[in-house]
């Protein structure tokens, strides 16, 4: 069984500095039909004008997945990590115990667009960390494992029994995924448009997969879309 959640049926709110969809209840929006998909739990879809951005905030126990799709994101952390995140750039946070932190867009006058992600974790109180990984030179036509619990192949290291995926397209390519008996999928639409199993997506949309085995994604054109295997 598939569910498709349309861009336009998200939630959405504008504050100047911020264009922010919210795939699931988050902050302002609040609907009980969407809090979120087995561990996935939010999936915002930012756009930060030039200078703007998240001053210093506390987060705990949640895995938080950044991945740039636009421009430069400035991170600072309470654990001593800086970096400028550039668009391919994936980072994990795992907030456990405790963690604080800032996302400013890097650019003065440049907008920058990303995806956040928060994945519940399977147990409450670890030890927080970073980590960053480019998926920039990332090839098409393929998918790559972005994150992983206990971070498999190299993969951003979370603590969850969920697969992320990253597939990019440039026009035509398919590629295909098997979910194990028992696991589910959340598809996202980042950018451009894919058929999924013969249904067209476009950018923002995303869906839901149960009780199904085979996945089959078609770019229409230049595309990325995130994939979450999850229990």
């Amino acid at each position: 069984m598939t569910t498709i959640r349309k861009a336009h049926e998200r939630g959405h709110a504008e504050h100047g500095w911020l264009d922010t969809w919210h795939t699931f209840s988050f902050a302002d929006y609040h609907d009980p039909r969407h809090m979120g998909f087995r561990s996935l739990r939010v999936i915002n879809d930012d756009t930060i004008a030039g200078g703007g951005g998240f001053d210093l905030h506390p987060h705990r126990d949640m895995e938080i997945i950044t991945y740039v799709l636009r421009g430069a994101l400035q991170h600072r952390d309470s654990m001593g990590n800086t970096a400028i995140m550039r668009a391919g750039d994936a980072q994990q946070m795992s907030a456990g115990t405790g963690v604080r932190h800032s996302e400013f867009n890097y650019s003065p006058i440049e907008p920058v667009h990303l995806l956040q992600i928060w994945i519940l974790p399977e147990r409450k109180g670890v030890k927080p960390s970073y980590a960053e990984k480019s998926f920039a030179s990332a090839a098409p036509g393929q998918f790559h494992l972005v994150a992983s619990k206990g971070g498999r192949d190299g993969s951003l290291s979370i603590h969850q029994d969920a697969d992320v995926w990253l597939a990019k397209f440039a026009g035509g390519e398919t590629v295909s995924h098997t979910l194990q008996p028992q696991r589910h999928a959340w598809l996202q639409v980042a950018e451009g448009e894919v058929d999924l199993n013969g249904t067209t997506l476009k950018a923002g949309d995303g869906a839901a997969v149960s009780e199904e085995t085979a996945l089959s994604l078609t770019g229409r054109g230049p595309a990325q879309v995130l994939l979450f295997d999850l229990n």
